[in-house]
């Protein structure tokens, strides 16, 4: 399946302190290139970051990693801002689903992205990771849902409700990673 891995990196990460765009791991791994690099190697054909807080900044991570990079203006909305913006990007390629991550995922491996593309395929794909069971990312989009997904997203809840209301394959991936967004300072070391 032409796949395009659709990245999140757009908030402001008030509780993190800065941009989760701009954060690195202890050792040193900047956790927008590393999310770059799970869905690379995961399978998806191309790369679409979405930045908007910190973007003049965090683009500069990006450099020769091969990406698309757009700036979602209205990032201040929530992740469906991020989402509808990553969408529409991809509106002019030839991919037939998109696979939407969030750049606050470390534990995400490139074997959780290839095991949840492989559960669906063409422009009707619609699944998404679970974890134990608890819905999380990646999701698999496939294009015939974008237009849908887009006009029902609001605030931070994504596409949360558009999957609720469709048959979305949980894909379990508790084996693979944890599954958990991190969203302080604290969370992230411990």
């Amino acid at each position: 399946m032409n796949a395009q891995g659709l990245l999140l990196a757009a908030g402001a990460g008030t509780r993190m302190g800065r941009p989760k765009a701009l954060v690195h791991d202890a050792d040193g791994t900047s956790w927008v290139q590393h999310a770059v690099e799970v869905l690379q190697d995961g399978g998806c054909t191309g790369v679409t970051v979405v930045l908007g807080a910190g973007a003049d900044e965090a683009v500069r991570l990006l450099d020769g990693l091969g990406v698309d990079v757009v700036v979602a203006h209205d990032w201040a909305e929530g992740m469906s801002a991020s989402l509808r913006t990553g969408l529409e990007s991809l509106l002019g390629s030839d991919a037939e689903a998109a696979v939407v991550s969030l750049v606050d995922l470390p534990d995400l491996t490139a074997a959780v992205v290839r095991r949840v593309l492989s559960e669906r395929e063409g422009d009707e794909a619609l699944a998404r990771a679970s974890y134990h069971g608890r819905p999380g990312h990646p999701v698999v989009l496939g294009r015939a849902h974008w237009r849908g997904v887009a006009e029902a997203s609001t605030g931070d809840a994504g596409a949360r409700d558009y999957l609720s209301h469709h048959h979305t394959a949980l894909v379990e991936c508790g084996d693979l990673a944890g599954g958990v967004d991190v969203d302080s300072r604290a969370s992230a070391t411990g």
